[in-house]
């Protein structure tokens, strides 16, 4: 009798996950996203150009940067050597 009660109450638990359609889980654009990314590195890099002393926030921002601009090259570069799909 436990284990009736058990396999309703998992049934009940399936029943009331969410239904998503295919057009609901697709990907962003690719193109928006890397024009976003390079433009968030150029603005990190303006705030080079400040009211601060020291180096220490220089290298974490020229570190974000990089890490932002590096993404977007290693994402092309999977993609052009067919290692990552396309449509992610």
């Amino acid at each position: 009798m436990r284990e009736r009660d058990r396999i309703k109450q998992e049934d009940r638990v399936v029943a009331e996950e969410p239904v998503y359609a295919p057009d609901q889980l697709k990907p962003g654009n690719r193109k928006w996203a890397r024009i976003g990314a390079i433009g968030s590195a150029v603005i990190i890099l303006l705030y080079l150009i400040g009211n601060h002393e020291g180096n220490t926030e220089n290298v974490f921002l020229i570190l974000f940067a990089a890490g932002l601009i590096g993404a977007v090259i290693a994402d092309a570069v999977l993609r052009r050597n067919g290692l990552k799909a396309n449509d992610q």
